[in-house]
């Protein structure tokens, strides 16, 4: 990544080449996806049905996770068990091209396992297998020489304490001394109540939650902000703090420098695991590609509102980090999609058995009876999705002149809709295309249509969908409206 201002260019080269070291707690995310339909005769609780298994690495896991998702190159250090779990976790990071020579196996210590159970679309219950005890003394000085053998290869260290016993005093005051001789940057995302282990470090990136903790104030306004953050730059040996805010963004701090506010933008959530995991990761990736720390938080907040649209401890790409800072600084919504990026979307969106209705159409000069079609559209299941003709498309089919708005306003207005939850730009041979990716359980159009004159509707039913014609009780039309207009103008 190159910088220049506020604006960071991405540089798949520069990125590439980045090397990152990731020490800390290593742990498995299982999750159990399945459906309820009724209570257990022998207690009064939920009969969870699976129908679907997935892992992931956790933790300092999901940290490396993100970095490789982002095309890093990554080292890790930390401690698994021997047992099962422990070999699928090496195995997963064997998979990802991820250097384990920093990994240790220890007989004595089992590997976290998170298991979720996830049921009809909620989230009903968490199991941890885990030990919170301390490394031993003889696991930390093995650490200890990963950690000279490996630090000086890396571009910049990252830090992820889950508490789990990895990450002791002894060993991070070790590998602050180790990052110092190599003149090498730390950035930790912090566990506990005690900030002071971290002393020495670059930057510590705090929830608000934590920082409350940390700092023993209540965050809940700007001014208690402030002050925890006072507190902890006073108590902590750090050159910065980055407290992330969740739905108001981040807040980033130096001593005797002005605080710096990114603000977020509202999204859809699914699940907030993991996005401390993405901030962290994208900050150190962006810092360590010559972005400044303002531009990395930037970069990292950007990062986190597509990963909390995901769900489970998901990961963001270059390319949808791409997408989201371009979509931001030209002023077009996070609902606006490629057509390419609707497949994980409607993965995520069939394992939570929510219904998909597709409508499709020019929108060209939206007038009251779309804002009908879309509304009733929107009643008929969970997501609506619109595809609306890219400006080739439309003048083919309306004539010259048209559109009379452009595709990006076009998209601009649908995503300021209530109703809308997605818009996605087709060219008039893509639409079976779009159908296949979406299957969706309902396609709309106006009642002005038969459901025969529906070019698709053959590939919906074949799906398993249903075609809804939307009554239309006004005779109402873009091209009658543009029509009126000319004629008045005349």
């Amino acid at each position: 990544m190159i910088s220049s201002g506020n604006i960071i260019n991405f540089d798949p080269v520069q990125i590439s080449n980045c090397r990152i070291l990731v020490a800390g707690d290593l742990m498995i995310d299982e999750y159990l996806w399945g459906d309820v339909e009724r209570i257990s005769p022998e207690a009064p609780v939920q009969i969870v049905e699976v129908n679907h298994e997935q892992f992931t690495l956790g933790g300092a896991g999901n940290v490396i996770n993100n970095l490789v998702a982002l095309e890093a190159k990554v080292t890790a250090v930390g401690v698994a068990g021997t047992g099962h779990d422990g070999n699928l976790l090496i195995e997963m990071l064997k998979k990802l091209n991820v250097n384990i020579e920093g990994v240790l196996q220890d007989p004595k210590r089992p590997t976290t396992r998170k298991t979720r159970i996830i049921a009809s679309n909620q989230h009903v219950l968490r199991i941890d297998r885990e030990t919170k005890r301390e490394i031993s003394d003889h696991t930390c000085r093995l650490l200890v020489k990963k950690l000279e053998e490996q630090i000086p290869q890396a571009d910049i260290v990252l830090v992820s304490d889950y508490g789990k016993g990895t990450l002791t005093k002894t060993l991070l005051s070790l590998l602050v001394k180790i990052c110092k001789y190599n003149n090498k940057m730390i950035i930790v995302d912090p566990k506990g109540l005690d900030f002071r282990k971290y002393s020495g470090v670059t930057l510590i990136t705090p929830n608000k939650k934590e920082a409350s903790l940390a700092s023993n104030v209540e965050i809940k306004d700007e001014s208690t902000l402030l002050q925890a953050a006072s507190i902890l730059l006073e108590k902590v040996e750090m050159e910065k703090l980055l407290i992330t805010c969740g739905k108001d963004g981040m807040v980033l701090f130096e001593k005797n420098t002005p605080p710096y506010r990114i603000h977020t933008k509202a999204r859809q959530v699914f699940d907030v695991s993991g996005a401390g995991d993405t901030v962290l990761a994208v900050v150190g990736l962006a810092v360590a590609s010559g972005a400044s720390f303002g531009q990395a938080a930037s970069l990292a907040n950007t990062a986190a509102g597509i990963v909390v649209g995901k769900m489970g401890t998901a990961t963001v790409t270059q390319k949808e980090l791409a997408a989201a800072m371009t979509s931001e600084s030209i002023g077009i919504s996070s609902k606006f999609k490629e057509i390419s990026d609707l497949n994980p979307l409607m993965t995520r969106f069939r394992q939570k058995n929510e219904k998909i209705v597709l409508t499709n159409g020019c929108f060209d000069l939206i007038h009251a009876g779309h804002i009908k079609l879309l509304s009733e559209a929107k009643k008929l299941g969970d997501i609506l999705i619109v595809a609306i003709d890219d400006d080739l498309s439309v003048r083919k089919l309306k004539g010259p002149g048209r559109p009379v708005i452009n595709q990006n306003n076009r998209v601009r207005i649908l995503c300021a809709l209530d109703a809308v939850d997605y818009v996605v730009v087709f060219s008039s041979d893509e639409l079976l295309t779009l159908i296949d990716i979406v299957r969706p359980d309902f396609l709309t159009k106006g009642s002005n249509y038969t459901t025969k004159e529906i070019y698709g509707h053959q590939q919906v039913e074949k799906y398993g969908g249903n075609i809804r014609l939307i009554p239309i009780t006004e005779n109402i039309s873009s091209t009658t409206i543009i029509n009126s207009i000319k004629n008045n103008t005349v």
